[in-house]
C-alpha cells in the first residue's frame, strides 16, 4: 500500500501520510490526478528533525519540505503540490476533510481526536495511478462533547469568539510584552484545548510558528 511506502520513508523527518482519497471534480485537485496523500506531522517530531537542518532564508520550514519531499516524489513517480506554493494555493483543508479524521474547532483549526490542534499538512502526492488507499476513520469531534470550550474564553485579548477570528487582536497582543507568554509558548487559547497534551509543541517549535505568523 502507497502509505506504508511513504510511511517508511518519512519517519525519519518526523513526517507520516495524513490520509488519502481519490480525487472528483469538485475536490480541486490538479488534472491528472487519480490518487492524492496528504503529508503533515504531528507532535514535535518534525521539529526535532528540522531544527537540526534549517536552511537559511526567509521562509526554512517551507524551503526543507520541498527540499525533503520532492526527491521521495521523484523516486515514487508522483507530482508534488503545497499549502505555501501559489496562486493557485490548493483547498488543503478542504482535503483534509476527505482525507483524514478531523473537524472543525471552534477557533479555527483542523482538530484531530488524538493529536488535538497540533499537528499541520506540508504538502500531498498526486499519483497518475488509482492506488490502493485506506479508508480515513471517522470519529466524532471531540469539540461536540466539550462542555467548557476553553479555548473561546483564555485568549487574553478576546480574539477567538463563534463570530470568528480577531487577527489583529491578536497580532497586536503577540507584538507587545503582554502577548509574550503566547509568542514564547504557542497561542494560549490553542494550548487551553484538553484534547492531545502528548503532543503539544516544544517551546522552540511553537516560538519559531508564532514568530513567523506575526512578521508575514
Amino acid at each position: 500500500m502507497i502509505t506504508d511506502t511513504l510511511n517508511d520513508r518519512l519517519l525519519r523527518y518526523g513526517l507520516m501520510t495524513r490520509g488519502g482519497f481519490h480525487p472528483v471534480p469538485g475536490d480541486q485537485a490538479p488534472e491528472g490526478t487519480a490518487t492524492l496523500v496528504l503529508i503533515g506531522n504531528a507532535g514535535p517530531a518534525m521539529w526535532q528533525a528540522f531544527s537540526q537542518h534549517m536552511p537559511d532564508g526567509p521562509h526554512p520550514l517551507d524551503t526543507w519540505t520541498q527540499q525533503t519531499l520532492e526527491p521521495i516524489a521523484e523516486e515514487l513517480g508522483a507530482r508534488m503540490v503545497f499549502p505555501f506554493n501559489g496562486p493557485p494555493y490548493y483547498p488543503f483543508q478542504q482535503w483534509a476533510l476527505r482525507a483524514d479524521d478531523v473537524a472543525a474547532s471552534p477557533i479555527g483549526p483542523l482538530i484531530h481526536p488524538v493529536f488535538g490542534q497540533w499537528h499541520a499538512y506540508r504538502g500531498a502526492f498526486l499519483f497518475a495511478e488509482k492506488l490502493d488507499i485506506p479508508p480515513p476513520a471517522r470519529t466524532a469531534s471531540p469539540c461536540l462533547s466539550c462542555l467548557d470550550q476553553p479555548c473561546l474564553n483564555t485568549c487574553p485579548v478576546s480574539a477567538f469568539s463563534e463570530q470568528g477570528y480577531e487577527v489583529p487582536a491578536c497580532r497586536s497582543h503577540i507584538a507587545n510584552a503582554e502577548g509574550l507568554d503566547c509568542l514564547d509558548q504557542g497561542c494560549l487559547a490553542r494550548r487551553a484545548c484538553p484534547v492531545g497534551r502528548d503532543y503539544l509543541y516544544e517551546p522552540a517549535q511553537a516560538t519559531f510558528h508564532m514568530r513567523h505568523f506575526l512578521q508575514s
